[in-house]
């Protein structure tokens, strides 16, 4: 993974984000023609299908564009496992962070724990919520937890790497020209842009009655995020990583804590509010820090240094 001195290769990047921003959003407006909603729940179930399916479009545009495009091939987009110890570390810092966003969500009254999982069991078929009931809420609220620290990072970072091959493995180095204050904040705002249908018109994150506000928050979560994402990809020069670490997030995103704090205000508490960008945002500065610290020497290319 090397990002090009010089020019940005602004055809590069046209041809990878017309592909990706084509492909995602012709479905998506497709799903939204025909009444599909995501809140509370996705109605109908079977739209998540399409939507998980999108996720691979970042790394199908990138493999499209390095092949016949910028002629790169797919050597160019990372795809290096690298050191294990920052997979240990974002699978151990992520669900810690979650742990201070809800917690912190609790503590300024922005949301209530639902211990008992009355919410869910309201909002799931009949059937689903007699068995929650019937296996204990405790029991669930343990189990699931415990399967969004072992067993969900290791599915969920395979869609992951389907976003991640794109945002993180393509479009980072070819922005990287800029600099990092302006490539990560680019690449944070069409991230965060990419979601926009379904934010705007499906009630994805937010709901359907404050949609506009509800993008400008998601998109300052993906920026900061995103630095915390791009630190730990640069510095370890892997592709695979980020999808690790974005299997991680979304493991704890769609895990118990958002169930648990289900009448949350989306766009101050939990996962998808204000106190998330402070939070993620604090955790991308100390990664930044922590570059910093280990930064090479003097004209040395940053994306080409040792991973340690």
């Amino acid at each position: 993974m090397s990002a090009a001195r010089g020019k940005v290769d602004a055809r590069g990047i046209a041809a990878f984000l017309a592909m990706t921003f084509g492909v995602t959003w012709a479905v998506e407006f497709a799903l939204i023609a025909i009444g599909v909603s995501f809140h509370p729940l996705p109605d109908p179930a079977w739209a998540v299908a399409p939507v998980a399916a999108v996720m691979f479009a970042p790394a199908a545009a990138a493999l499209v564009t390095a092949r016949w495009v910028t002629r790169e091939g797919a050597k160019s987009l990372g795809l290096r496992l690298g050191s294990w110890r920052p997979y240990v570390y974002a699978a151990l810092v992520i669900p810690v962070a979650f742990i201070a966003i809800y917690g912190l969500t609790w503590l300024l009254g922005l949301g209530a724990p639902d211990w008992e999982l009355e919410g869910l069991v309201r909002a799931l078929p009949p059937e689903a919520g007699a068995e929650i009931n019937e296996k204990g809420p405790t029991t669930v609220i343990a189990a699931v937890f415990a399967g969004s620290l072992i067993v969900a990072p290791l599915v969920n970072s395979i869609a992951g790497l389907g976003e991640e091959l794109g945002w993180r493995g393509f479009l980072l180095p070819k922005l990287m020209p800029l600099g990092k204050p302006k490539a990560y904040a680019l690449l944070g705002v069409i991230w965060g842009l990419w979601h926009a249908p379904l934010i705007l018109f499906a009630g994805f994150g937010y709901g359907h009655g404050r949609p506009v506000a509800g993008l400008v928050v998601f998109v300052a979560l993906l920026v900061a995020f995103g630095v915390f994402m791009n630190e730990l990809t640069l510095r370890h020069r892997s592709s695979i990583l980020a999808g690790w670490i974005h299997g991680v997030f979304n493991s704890q995103a769609y895990g118990i804590l958002p169930v648990v704090f289900f009448k949350t205000d989306p766009l101050l508490g939990g996962k998808t509010g204000l106190v998330a960008v402070v939070v993620v945002s604090t955790l991308a500065t100390v990664e930044v820090l922590r570059s910093r610290r280990r930064a090479p020497p003097h004209g040395a290319d940053p994306l080409l240094r040792p991973s340690g």
